[in-house]
């Protein structure tokens, strides 16, 4: 199961494990997206694809659509927690009350609406695997990513304590954090300012969606006794959240 896999890494994710035989609940907002997912992955693997199609932020819709799964469906082996967003980049005192609850609502209420629907059913069939996808801004603060930054710690220490406690179930926990990746992720957090989308990208190479697929695949394909708690990725040309080497 891939939240927000109607587009960059979630959908990047869907492809990856679907080429790797992985059958799939795909899940997101635009429902759209989802089908035309569907219809591009039933096209060239031969899995199964499941569309439910929610927004994280509602603890309702999480419910109902995991809840009312057939039972075949709900024996939910991988979980990608790849729902999440950046909005806006303002000083703290500066900052839009809607763009921090929104990032709260979706980076850390979203990843434990779902999380606490799907962990019971994995601890039912007794294997699972949760993969959270944090960021080096859960990891480093940078100027002007106070409440982002904010809420992607909250998904590091989660992701800390939810493998305590999926520790006895035999449930692996890991968490993937990248740093620039081209995706819709500046797009959203710039409200569709094309523009200032494209700066942080400028003067390099930025990691891709498929990038992190890879990683993702390479953690959920480990031997039953090996977790990977905690992988870092980061373009060749950025050392951490604040330094970044652009070509002029």
């Amino acid at each position: 199961m891939v939240t927000g896999a109607t587009s960059g890494i979630g959908k990047a994710t869907a492809l990856k494990l679907a080429e790797n035989h992985f059958d799939l609940i795909i899940t997101g907002r635009r429902k759209k997206y989802l089908d035309s997912l569907k219809d591009q992955i039933l096209k060239k693997y031969s899995v199964q694809v499941l569309v439910l199609n929610f927004d994280v932020r509602n603890r309702e819709e999480v419910n109902q659509a995991i809840y009312n799964l057939t039972e075949d469906w709900k024996k939910i082996n991988i979980l990608v927690n790849n729902a999440g967003l950046a909005v806006g980049l303002d000083f703290i005192q500066e900052g839009d009350h809607n763009d921090w609850e929104r990032m709260i609502d979706t980076n850390i209420k979203g990843l434990l609406y779902v999380t606490r629907a799907v962990a019971p059913l994995m601890i039912k069939y007794g294997k699972g695997h949760i993969v959270n996808i944090g960021s080096i801004a859960g990891k480093e603060v940078y100027e002007k990513g106070n409440v982002y930054c904010g809420t992607k710690y909250a998904v590091d220490a989660i992701t800390k304590g939810m493998r305590i406690d999926m520790l006895k179930h035999g449930i692996r926990v890991t968490s993937i954090c990248p740093g620039l990746v081209e995706t819709e992720f500046s797009l959203v957090r710039f409200k569709g300012d094309i523009k200032k989308a494209k700066v942080p990208y400028k003067g390099l190479t930025p990691l891709t969606g498929e990038n992190i697929a890879d990683a993702i695949i390479y953690a959920v394909t480990r031997p039953p006794h090996v977790n990977i708690n905690d992988m870092v990725i980061m373009p060749a040309a950025q050392a951490n959240s604040s330094y970044i080497h652009r070509e002029s």
